[in-house]
């Protein structure tokens, strides 16, 4: 009666912390580029209370519930929307954006939504810069093409180049950790990053003028929700009854 107790209670936060990542993922559904986790379970230990045999072909044994394994992301495109800005980009495929953080690291994401600061460095929303680094000369007209090739017009002159988009990809890029921000950094578990030209070698294309939005969708995350929150009553009743069990032990023996 007592293991019951204990199993049923790891059924509980189990489903508790699925319930947690919905929420996270439904309260992102209009963040740009973002990408939706699911939470992944093993089942624990198992006892052994009679081993199989020639004369017993199952073995009798009692499991002690589960456990909370990883959170993966899920790297699936998301709806495009036009926005009809320069400098918002949408990696149409394989591929992250990179950005050097205010420490001189280089972090990842699939946020496009890219501006033009003060200075004319091309940075996030947060002002961080994009790298390779690009500068837009003050009024020019930019043109981004599928391969990330950059160009701008400023006035009645010639359209001249300023640099090259690079796109970089992991070998597991479920492995990336989340930072928040729609940034993204990279682990041991997603290996090192590739660089690599858009278009090119399994690389995604650029789009301008659109941006990605999240990959949620809104009615499969409500049905998950609906059969977390059964599994949770479920788990809740198996110890109300365990507990009742454990009642009518205890007043037999009284």
């Amino acid at each position: 009666m007592i293991k019951a107790l204990f199993t049923a209670a790891t059924g509980m936060r189990a489903q508790q912390t699925r319930i947690d990542v919905i929420a996270n993922n439904l309260a992102n559904v209009n963040t740009t580029g973002f990408k939706k986790s699911q939470a992944n379970f093993e089942d624990l230990l198992y006892s052994n209370m009679g081993d199989a045999g020639t004369q017993k072909p199952a073995a009798l044994q009692i499991g002690a519930g589960s456990r909370l394994v990883s959170t993966t992301k899920v790297f699936a495109p998301g709806v495009l929307e036009e926005t009809g800005r320069a400098l918002d980009l949408v990696i149409t495929g394989n591929g992250f954006f990179q950005l050097q953080d205010i420490n001189g690291g280089t972090v990842y994401t699939r946020d496009g939504n890219f501006h033009a600061d003060s200075n004319g460095d091309v940075v996030n929303s947060q002002g961080l810069k994009l790298v390779p680094s690009i500068n837009v000369p003050a009024g020019a007209t930019l043109a981004i093409a599928a391969d990330g090739t950059i160009s701008a017009r400023v006035g009645d002159q010639a359209a001249t180049q300023l640099g090259q988009l690079q796109l970089v990809n992991f070998r597991n890029p479920a492995g990336l950790d989340s930072t928040g921000g729609n940034l993204l950094r990279e682990t041991a578990a997603s290996g090192t990053p590739t660089t690599g030209t858009p278009g090119q070698n399994g690389y995604g294309t650029i789009v301008q003028g659109f941006l990605e939005r999240s990959n949620v969708d809104v009615v499969n995350e409500l049905v998950s929700l609906i059969v977390s929150q059964r599994a949770y009553e479920t788990n809740s009743r198996a110890i109300s009854s365990a507990d009742q069990m454990l009642t009518t032990v205890n007043q037999i023996l009284q």
